[in-house]
């Protein structure tokens, strides 16, 4: 499993080193950078998915002494750790440009949301493909703005209250309960995904 982890590592390693320069743009700039590292860890979390993807990648993946939890397991890995990454360059680049540290509950906030977020990328992709999440992402944006704009009008201004609440807690107890909610959530994603993979014939 360790030669698949490298594998997508160095295949990104150019893709990779472009959005940590994005990064680091929006860092000089000021920029809200947790949601710019949460969206630059889902896109690299998702290429590296996206590489294995064709069929005769897959017939070869196939074909190698890997079995299909290896396989499933490197991607969740992978993720893992373009993401702690992502993170770690975030906390570095705002010691070195603005002379401060980011807060490791903003940190652990970004780490939980796209760990929360992938959960549900991932096990989608296996069975239907990433071709058809741009299909799913335009109907839940037209559910978002039909919410707004007809049920839940300060939708967005809860969503900010609930993020500062969440970020400004000393409740050590309520950040433990969401670490391990959200691990066990990634967890569980990992055997809907392997359960999906193995039934899937090539």
């Amino acid at each position: 499993m360790f030669n698949l982890i490298r594998k997508d590592i160095i295949l990104l390693k150019k893709t990779m080193l472009v959005l940590l320069a994005i990064l680091c743009v929006y860092l000089i700039l000021d920029f809200s950078i947790i949601w710019v590292g949460i969206l630059c860890s889902i896109v690299i979390s998702m290429l590296a998915f996206t590489l294995d993807e064709k069929s005769t990648i897959q017939l070869l993946l196939n074909s190698l002494p890997y079995t299909r939890k290896e396989i499933v397991s490197s991607k969740y890995i992978v993720a893992v750790l373009f993401t702690l990454l992502i993170g770690a360059v975030t906390y570095i680049g705002n010691i070195i440009i603005h002379g401060e540290m980011t807060s490791w509950k903003e940190l652990l906030f970004m780490i939980a949301v796209v760990m929360s977020i992938l959960s549900f990328i991932f096990p989608f992709c296996y069975k239907f493909k990433s071709n058809y999440l741009m299909i799913a992402a335009i109907g839940l944006f037209a559910l978002y703005l039909l919410t707004v704009t007809f049920f839940i009008h300060d939708l967005n201004d809860r969503m900010r209250a609930f993020v500062k609440l969440l970020i400004t807690s000393d409740n050590t107890v309520e950040y433990l309960v969401i670490g391990v909610s959200v691990f066990l959530l990634y967890i569980g994603s990992g055997f809907v995904s392997l359960r999906i993979y193995r039934k899937k014939l090539f």
